[in-house]
């Protein structure tokens, strides 16, 4: 009996293929103004002031506001995520190499315009409390009380961009993480 008949057999790999440390696309893009189908190399948002409202006398002229419109350039930038398919690798195997691959790419361009977002928050001269103490919760009410003072719109949907030590310090506060403030249905873990 030969004893390298082994050698000769298929191994057998699991169908499905696990995309390991890799998450869906961006998390982030849908907090920001975003524009599509743009022919160029740039694109500019309008960013528009706030305005004021007066009296006027009967029979008088409307006093006009005056709002401040500042355009805002964006130039854009191509990212690529692309890899190498053997066709002959592809009959070795019983996964969609080809769908994997699109897959992974896809993840990437969008951590990469998650990594774009915060690259610009970074830049932003506002901050909430610093120190070594965490995320508190009296930071977190500055940081409202800043978009207030700044006049942020609360149209019911405000973002916060945190780290995993942010969400624990989050969880030990009683106010974020308990069924008796939140509600059961609201608690912060269940969509995590």
């Amino acid at each position: 009996m030969s004893t390298s008949v082994p050698n000769s057999f298929t191994k057998h790999f699991q169908a499905d293929v696990h995309m390991e440390h890799q998450r869906t696309g961006s998390k982030l893009r849908n907090t920001v103004r975003s524009k599509n189908n743009i022919v160029g190399s740039s694109t500019t948002f309008q960013k528009v002031g706030k305005g004021t409202a007066s009296t006027k006398a009967r029979h008088g002229k409307v006093p006009v506001m005056n709002v401040d419109h500042t355009p805002t350039e964006c130039t854009l930038a191509d990212y690529y995520a692309g890899d190498w398919v053997d066709t002959l690798d592809e009959i070795k195997t019983n996964t969609n190499e080809r769908l994997v691959i699109a897959r992974a790419g896809a993840y990437a361009l969008g951590r990469k315009t998650d990594e774009l977002i915060i690259e610009q928050l970074d830049t932003s001269t506002n901050y909430a409390g610093t120190g070594a103490d965490g995320l508190t919760k009296a930071k977190v009410l500055e940081a409202f009380e800043i978009l207030g003072d700044a006049d942020v719109p609360d149209d019911g949907e405000r973002y916060a961009i945190i780290g995993w030590k942010q969400w624990s310090d989050l969880l030990a506060i009683e106010e974020f993480g308990n069924a008796d403030y939140v509600g059961d249905e609201d608690l912060p873990w269940k969509g995590t």
